[in-house]
């Protein structure tokens, strides 16, 4: 796993490597920070605990005002404290914090700069990795693909932590929000972290559903059409309880 070793690398050089007097990185946390940061430590442990990643192969971010909270780099999500918070600028200069944030952050901060997302899940749940090896397109089994936006598009490989990546995902993500990585894994979006969450773990999900039925021989999963999968996109926006 070389992204993980040089994640946790670039975390441990980041911890003693920080110049003398400089206990941290920028201003401190407001409260609303603090709290969004808590959140999201909760919601990386989870992606764990799920099955969605393994050690510390996902990231998460969430947005708070000009502020992009992330991941640190190559940080175990069991050891994350307050004290470890990692906030970026939309610009890409880290303002909290002296961890090295997440090597994928040109991903996280291209969602944030161009959509209306305030939270962002990246895993390498295996059954989403697997089918981003074999199609283009995830075949459309399912009517939560509608909760994507569409069929779930494939984007091509680029080397992780890459502005081409960055690129890459953002054209598989235009009118949706989700979309797998090629031979990498999977990204969602949402305006809150429970929401990008619930994307990522029922794309994992549909991956799952798709291999299985697809897998039967002799026979071919039936595919619901671009009118069935518009209608449960409104359905479900009126899901739930009203606020």
């Amino acid at each position: 796993m070389a992204e993980q070793r040089r994640e946790r690398r670039e975390s441990r050089d980041a911890r003693d490597g920080a110049p003398d007097g400089e206990a941290s990185r920028g201003r401190s946390a407001l409260p609303e920070e603090a709290s969004a940061w808590t959140a999201l430590v909760a919601t990386a442990r989870r992606t764990v605990s799920d099955g969605l990643v393994v050690g510390t192969s996902g990231n998460v971010s969430v947005r708070v005002g000009d502020t992009v909270l992330v991941t640190p780099s190559g940080v175990p999500y069991d050891r994350l404290g307050p004290d470890d918070i990692t906030g970026i600028d939309i610009t890409g200069r880290q303002v909290l914090g002296t961890l090295v944030p997440t090597s994928e952050l040109p991903m996280h901060l291209a969602v944030h700069a161009t959509t209306d997302a305030l939270a962002v899940v990246h895993t390498h749940a295996v059954h989403a990795t697997a089918v981003s090896t074999l199609v283009d397109e995830l075949p459309s089994v399912h009517y939560m693909t509608g909760a994507l936006g569409g069929p779930v598009r494939v984007a091509p490989y680029a080397p992780y932590g890459t502005q081409e990546l960055a690129e890459n995902m953002l054209r598989a993500l235009a009118g949706r929000t989700g979309c797998l990585l090629r031979n990498h894994g999977t990204l969602t979006y949402g305006t809150t972290l429970d929401q990008a969450y619930d994307r990522t773990a029922q794309l994992e999900w549909m991956c799952s559903l798709w291999l299985k039925a697809s897998s039967v021989p002799g026979r071919n999963p039936t595919l619901l059409t671009e009118e069935q999968i518009a209608d449960a996109g409104e359905r479900l926006r009126r899901y739930g309880q009203r606020r």
